[in-house]
């Protein structure tokens, strides 16, 4: 079902789509294997909580899952249930605005999470630097052995 609320009559040269919904879409449809660049969005009804829960769990892990309805034990289920990257309730647009939250995918959809201090985590590489001082112990385990370590070690056989 194509939404034109602007009565608008659009063309290749326009650069511009229409909103797209999709009733019934089902796994078969290239639309439903690939991730979505543009204004499409499918809908999959369900006659139970199982048959959605097991349609999610069947395939790759979503980038997110939204979830409409007011039965909070249900909807309860379905986020225990399934693995997203997030979960939205009642609203499929919000869920990449939120700035309080991270956005990101798990398994397939990506890894990583942007937004805030998780996006400055995920785009960033920390540098380790260790740096041995010369008053260290360490030298006593690598060789060459010298006195000190001889002695320390004649101790240790008289202990045991």
């Amino acid at each position: 079902t194509e939404i034109n609320p602007a009565d608008e009559t659009l063309g290749v040269s326009d650069r511009k789509m229409a909103p797209v919904l999709v009733r019934n879409a089902g796994d078969n449809l290239r639309l439903m294997r690939e991730e979505i660049f543009g204004p499409v969005l499918p809908i999959v009804e369900y006659g139970t909580v199982d048959e959605a829960i097991d349609h999610v769990n069947r395939g790759e892990r979503p980038l997110a899952l939204y979830w409409f309805g007011s039965d909070s034990a249900n909807r309860q289920r379905v986020m225990r249930e399934t693995v997203a990257g997030g979960v939205t309730i009642n609203d499929c647009m919000l869920h990449l605005v939120q700035e309080r939250q991270p956005f990101g995918g798990v398994g397939e959809s990506g890894t990583g999470a942007y937004h805030g201090e998780w996006g400055f985590r995920t785009f960033s590489k920390e540098k380790p630097i260790f740096i041995q001082s010369k008053l260290s112990a360490g030298g006593l385990l690598r060789p060459p052995y010298g006195r000190t370590f001889e002695r320390i070690f004649r101790l240790l056989n008289l202990i045991t």
